[in-house]
């Protein structure tokens, strides 16, 4: 079935150029003038994915990316003119997998668009094993499958490259610029605490499934995946 795909943009011409790349590629795609529109029509019909422009009226990108998290696991792309390295940080903190400044090339969201959707079916991004596990967790690329104890844990995109990159560097102390480098691969040096957010998710995920690893933190540094003590 083909993938179904939202967007959110306040500008027409800018909504049009995106349904018609998308369109041409075999998507079903729907757009919406507004954030709220969206979140509306998501909650009865989810989408395969998600593209947010970050100013619009009423709710804005940003927010609505981290209302959408809460609730799903839905895959978001943020396309914004706002292209400081912070922008880039907040949107990547509040749930979004991806972030594309304005102007960009139709094209490269296209390619960003398929790349997440062939992240889900076969992780191939920053791992070099088809499975790997760590205490009770457990990880399987070619079915994108991460149990705790045996059992399935729905992860977004972001949160299953983390894991991954977790469980393929146990033990060792990991600084939150290789984690922006090598999972989300921003290429600028600066010492920031955007992670942290998707962090949280995760430590909360994997308690809740009652993993015997836990991600913990190293002060003034990153982190590290570690076994707790039965």
């Amino acid at each position: 079935m083909p993938k179904k795909i939202y967007i959110a943009d306040d500008e027409k011409n800018i909504r049009d150029l995106i349904s018609f790349f998308l369109t041409n590629e075999g998507y079903l795609v729907r757009t919406f003038q507004t954030g709220d529109e969206l979140s509306q029509c998501f909650e009865g019909d989810p989408s395969d994915l998600v593209i947010l422009d970050v100013m619009m009226p009423g709710t804005d990108g940003f927010v609505l990316s981290s209302q959408l998290r809460k609730r799903s696991n839905v895959p978001i792309i943020i396309v914004s003119a706002r292209d400081s390295e912070m922008d880039k940080i907040t949107g990547i903190s509040l749930g979004s997998d991806d972030y594309l400044t304005k102007p960009f090339s139709p094209m490269e969201l296209v390619a960003r668009v398929k790349a997440i959707f062939r992240r889900l079916q076969l992780d191939t991004g920053i791992s070099d094993h088809e499975k790997a596990s760590f205490a009770n967790l457990e990880i399987q690329m070619s079915s994108r499958d991460f149990k705790v104890d045996g059992k399935r844990v729905e992860l977004s995109p972001t949160e299953f490259m983390l894991i991954d990159y977790f469980i393929a560097n146990p033990l060792r102390a990991i600084s939150r610029e290789e984690l922006l480098k090598s999972v989300w691969k921003f290429d600028f040096d600066a010492d920031t605490r955007a992670t942290d957010d998707v962090i949280k998710r995760l430590r909360k995920k994997l308690i809740q499934a009652g993993s015997t690893a836990r991600i913990e933190s190293i002060w003034g540094f990153g982190f590290k995946l570690e076994e707790i003590a039965p």
